[in-house]
């Protein structure tokens, strides 16, 4: 099998199969399909889609705080099955923060439930590899915001980042 990866900027042309890459990815939530497609169009700076082959193996949507331009909130991180075990996720958070785009980025956030392991050691690993602290909190409770539909999300914040010491350790 054909390990070799390719990390770039989405476009719309993608917006499809981000769509069907997250369907393929439990516990994500899924988007509309033109949810994906603004992603992909207005956020391509700070997203990244990744190939093999022909096929779209990887994928994180992320943006720039408004308020808070130093930090960068990853929204969702999907990696496909056969991509798995290879360091894909974290490469990808560390192609989007060598970008232009987030020089001026010192804190990484992101919202995960408490059940998902998977994303809870990346952003572990993301916070060691970058010698920065990981804090947590809750920001969305299952009672009050999801009307019990949906698990509470915890912030999580990691920063400030130390990129010189750690550069393309992740």
């Amino acid at each position: 099998m054909d390990l070799q990866f390719s990390f770039y900027r989405p476009t719309s042309d993608d917006g499809k199969a981000v769509s069907q890459l997250i369907r393929a990815c439990p516990p994500l939530d899924t988007n509309s399909n033109y949810c994906n497609l603004l992603q992909c169009h207005h956020f391509a700076d700070t997203s990244v889609a990744v190939r093999q082959a022909d096929r779209l193996v990887g994928f994180i949507s992320g943006y720039l705080i408004p308020m808070r331009p130093d930090t960068l909130f990853v929204w969702q991180v999907a990696v496909a099955e056969q991509a798995r075990g290879h360091g894909v996720a974290a490469k990808m958070i560390n192609h989007i923060l060598e970008r232009k785009a987030c020089q001026a980025v010192d804190f990484i956030e992101t919202t995960i439930t408490e059940t998902n392991s998977a994303s809870w050691a990346l952003f572990e690993r993301i916070g060691k590899s970058y010698a920065a602290p990981l804090s947590t909190e809750a920001l969305f409770l299952s009672g009050e915001h999801f009307s019990e539909q949906h698990e509470s999300e915890m912030l999580v914040r990691i920063g400030p980042l130390q990129r010189v010491a750690t550069a393309g350790k992740i």
